[in-house]
């Protein structure tokens, strides 16, 4: 006994650290034990959920309020609880209801229209699995209830129904989503499960922008024939991949002109010119008159010499007239 007391003299400050180890196991332990409480609830749901499908298949069927409540409170679930004390008016009802049902159905499309998760979750696109199954008969029966528009008058039945349908469509949805993600590719072979991993491998280099057009056109054929008779993919998911493939080019410029685009050379006629105007003649000078003579007659003037223009004569020839005698 004295040596313990004299180990605890020394050696006091080791409480400290141990009593910080010891709080850190009692709060895994705490966590643990929420965590097995919430997954214990969540298989209740499920074999709920399973039994429901079960009996809506031999055309049984089950109230939601036989269901065991999920963790998390829904969005339905604050209106549910209200009923018909709640001071809500029937407007605001249908607006807050329509909103979980458009949220709830962008949920469901997430796995529809991405090939990546509905590889990596196929339960969520496999109707032969029980609660995927109870998930879209609630759907169906949720978008058969929806009202046109919110302003739509309802009776207090109409309502409740479609609320309950409402609240059905969205547990059925997280109950089928937990158990997608749990199952994952579990129910496939082995050798399934690698021709899922080289679709996955082969998605990535088909949406990859970097790669060239041939690259991705032959990485989307080998994803089809990867998946062809593993996973039903709907058209609509086909239509999305191939979008995502097929990016869009940019018009070409094209600069060359064909020969018989080009406008034909324009030939011009010449124009005639008009005939220049012959020269006039230059005036001739006047004959000098001789000096007269006392008792002489004085000869008759003489002319100057005048080019013929006849067409008999050579051109240029003078002719010179002859003098009177």
């Amino acid at each position: 006994m004295q040596q313990f007391w004299e180990f605890a003299g020394n050696f006091w400050w080791l409480v400290f650290p141990l009593m910080g180890v010891l709080g850190m196991v009692g709060n895994a332990w705490e966590r643990g034990a929420r965590m097995r409480h919430k997954r214990r609830l969540e298989v209740m749901h499920a074999k709920a959920e399973l039994k429901a499908a079960q009996a809506a298949a031999r055309g049984k069927a089950v109230p939601a309020a036989s269901l065991p409540p999920i963790t998390a409170p829904t969005a339905t679930g604050a209106s549910a609880q209200g009923g018909a004390g709640s001071r809500e008016t029937q407007v605001t009802q249908l607006e807050r209801l329509f909103a979980t049902h458009d949220a709830v159905t962008a949920r469901w499309l997430e796995y529809e229209l991405d090939v990546a998760k509905i590889i990596a979750f196929p339960a969520m696109s496999d109707g032969r699995q029980p609660l995927t199954a109870a998930f879209l008969r609630a759907k169906r029966i949720a978008d058969g209830l929806r009202p046109a528009s919110a302003k739509a008058r309802l009776s207090k039945e109409q309502l409740a129904e479609y609320r309950n349908a409402v609240a059905d469509f969205e547990v059925a949805f997280d109950v089928a989503e937990r158990d997608a993600r749990r199952l994952r590719d579990s129910t496939f072979t082995e050798d399934e499960r690698k021709r899922l991993d080289t679709a996955k491998k082969l998605l990535t280099v088909a949406i990859d922008e970097a790669a060239t057009p041939a690259e991705r056109q032959l990485a989307y054929r080998r994803v089809r024939e990867e998946l062809d008779g593993l996973i039903s993919i709907s058209d609509e998911a086909i239509e999305v991949l191939e979008n995502k493939v097929m990016l869009e080019l940019g018009p070409v410029a094209t600069t060359t002109t064909t020969v018989t685009d080009a406008a034909p050379p324009r030939t011009e006629t010449p124009t005639p010119r008009a005939p220049e105007p012959e020269p006039e003649p230059e005036p001739m000078p006047e004959a000098i008159p001789a000096p007269k003579r006392p008792g002489t007659t004085p000869p008759p003037a003489a002319t100057w010499p005048v080019p013929s223009r006849s067409s008999g004569d050579s051109p240029g020839r003078v002719t010179h007239p002859k003098p009177h005698r």
